[in-house]
């Protein structure tokens, strides 16, 4: 995991189950610590979002832009 240079700490409660998850994922993927668990759940998360406002912006693109684009002109006057 990278560490920014000036962590925050964060303390969370949650479902036992959870908190179980957690232990055995740190476990299972011989991750050092909890954090580590929560910052790779957290990247993930963070991932999701971003590919999901990724497509939302490109489904708002106007196809007729494309059309508009070269408008008649060649690369190199662009």
């Amino acid at each position: 995991m990278i560490w920014s240079m000036n962590p925050q700490k964060l303390s969370v409660s949650v479902p036992e189950s959870i908190a179980s998850f957690v232990e055995s994922y740190k476990r299972e993927h011989a991750l050092k610590t909890k954090s580590e668990v929560v910052e790779r759940a957290l990247t993930l998360l963070r991932e999701q979002e971003l590919e999901r406002a990724y497509a939302e912006a490109a489904s708002e693109i106007d196809p007729g832009w494309e059309v508009t684009l070269a408008d008649g002109l060649t690369e190199e006057a662009w």
